[in-house]
């Protein structure tokens, strides 16, 4: 089954201009609509363009939750995620796409396989797709204002042999 993602690792992908790694690793996403919404009021331009694309290429596609956000999740995140983690658990999916904390915590808690934007980052650079993890994470921190915690960063390229 394809993954589902919530707005920040798509905008944040798009920013840098790395959106196409999530159709080489995945194939196939899909967003809630609360998800296209989110992505469409963003400020940048050429980020909303990429992903436009991709909704028009069909391998982001927008697909409809067919029950309700479950009120436990409605009442602890932000639309797009509940959204997010409601359709990956109607589809069964097998990957849903989180970067913010506590979106990923739910999403562990109830079961949920889950990456963010440094996961697929982190497979480009396994993979040779992308040179420099640092760079990378610099791009975000840079030009989509990303944050990411010095330890965490630190632990992240050692784990691909590169040091801060």
């Amino acid at each position: 089954m394809p993954a589902v993602s919530n707005t920040s690792p798509l905008f944040n992908l798009a920013v840098i201009d790395r959106l196409e790694l999530l159709r080489e690793q995945l194939g196939e996403v899909l967003i809630p609509p609360g998800v296209e919404s989110e992505l469409k009021r963003h400020r940048n331009e050429s980020a909303r363009e990429r992903l436009d694309a991709a909704i028009r290429l069909k391998w982001l596609r927008v697909v409809s939750l067919t029950g309700s956000v479950p009120d436990n999740l409605a009442a602890i995140l932000h639309r797009g995620e509940a959204e997010a983690i409601a359709l990956a658990l109607e589809l069964k999916a097998d990957l849903v796409l989180l970067d913010e904390s506590d979106a990923r915590s739910v999403a562990k808690r109830i079961g949920l396989a889950h990456t963010g934007v440094l996961g697929v980052l982190r497979r480009a650079k396994d993979s040779g797709r992308v040179t420099s993890l640092r760079a990378e994470v610099a791009r975000l921190r840079a030009e989509a204002n990303f944050f990411v915690h010095r330890a965490l960063e630190k632990e992240l390229l050692a784990s691909v042999g590169e040091e801060i």
